[in-house]
């Protein structure tokens, strides 16, 4: 199997965005658009297709973050929305080995992942939204 490619949806009436272009970029992606797509409780779904704009500490510029999914959940606690992004744990803490060739980048992407997040996290805040970052553990992979 591909590690990218278009999603097939199933239920194409929860999915709020482009259906004939649901793109996912890893195989984790891919698993939780078949738990959305599958899942009775989730409402509705979108896949990359909300601009969040942040200012880059790599470059000090403006760009625009499309979080991974967009999920509104009803459950016997009411009607919840999450912004959510698919990561390995790997990428959730700063780089430790500085001596690593890798280091540099490693630093760089995570900085600008640090950015994305809070861009994220105070759209949430201000939407009544909850920002969640799921990696391996959460995905049971």
């Amino acid at each position: 199997m591909a590690y990218k490619g278009k999603y097939n949806l199933i239920n194409p009436h929860k999915y709020k965005g482009n259906k004939h272009n649901v793109i996912y970029r890893s195989l984790w992606e891919r698993k939780f658009m078949v738990y959305l797509d599958k899942t009775p409780n989730i409402i509705k779904w979108s896949s990359e297709e909300l601009a969040i704009p942040y200012m880059s500490p790599v470059d000090n510029k403006r760009h625009r973050y499309y979080p991974d999914f967009l999920v509104t959940v009803r459950n016997n606690k009411g009607i919840h929305t999450y912004l959510c992004e698919i990561k390995p744990k790997k990428y959730c803490k700063p780089p430790k080995n500085r001596k690593s060739k890798y280091f540099l980048s490693e630093q760089k992407t995570y900085s600008v992942n640090m950015a994305k997040w809070r861009a994220a996290e105070k759209l949430c805040i201000q939407q009544g939204w909850e920002w969640k970052v799921i990696t391996e553990k959460e995905l049971k992979v």
